[in-house]
């Protein structure tokens, strides 16, 4: 699995990330849903660069132009309800792409908060065989709910190739992910992260991190 952590580059990305973190801005919801559409533009550019590309003709009033365009079949997925916003921006640079969709929430199994589990209740996706899946969510803590989202999804079909996009990971997460997917020789797995922080809480919350993004992005759940 290749992994690219885009807060060790100089890029505007950082200044969406500051802005999520900070609490002061995260009173604004809309302008937290905005950053995160952001950075998922942002990181949208930067997965095409990796995709495969050809040249096709374009009819022109003129004429004929030769244009060097991607051939991959796009599927942007993504984790009810935090992960919407991050889809939204991929979607406005992957605007031809097909979308799909999983529940995938985290409960307390003990009453200090402290042993957490992932239920997974609902699906809707494509056909995904041979097509390349970009599966976004913010955070990446445990990796446990991205891994239950990910084999939701492959009962859709197996992806040829995968992006795997979050915006704020901790390192417990990506060494799931990447015992996860250690037999991925080919790198045809691919991980992005905005920024990848140290470690977690007592309640599995990445710290510093930036609270819970769906709360922020949507208000407080009962």
């Amino acid at each position: 699995m290749k992994i690219y952590n885009l807060g060790e580059e100089h890029t505007i990305i950082n200044q969406y990330v500051a802005e999520l973190r900070d609490v002061n801005v995260q009173k604004d919801r809309m302008r937290f849903r905005r950053n995160l559409e952001r950075i998922g533009e942002m990181m949208a550019y930067e997965v095409s660069k990796t995709l495969s590309y050809s040249t096709k003709e374009v009819q022109t009033p003129l004429g004929i132009a030769n244009v060097c365009t991607h051939d991959d079949e796009l599927v942007i997925a993504t984790v009810f309800r935090a992960g919407l916003p991050l889809q939204n921006g991929f979607l406005q640079v992957f605007d031809h792409a097909d979308c799909a969709f999983v529940s995938a929430f985290r409960y307390y199994k003990d009453t200090e908060h402290r042993v957490v589990d992932v239920k997974i209740e609902y699906i809707a996706a494509p056909l995904l065989s041979n097509k390349t899946l970009l599966l976004v969510d913010p955070m990446l803590a445990t990796g446990e709910s991205l891994e239950l989202a990910w084999k939701a999804f492959l009962t859709k079909g197996a992806p040829k190739k995968m992006h795997i996009a979050c915006v704020i990971a901790s390192l417990d997460g990506v060494k799931h992910l990447q015992e996860l997917f250690a037999d991925d020789v080919d790198d045809n797995i691919t991980l992005w992260c905005a920024t990848v922080d140290p470690g977690m809480n007592e309640h599995k919350y990445i710290v510093p991190g930036l609270g819970d993004a769906g709360d922020l992005a949507y208000g407080d759940k009962i």
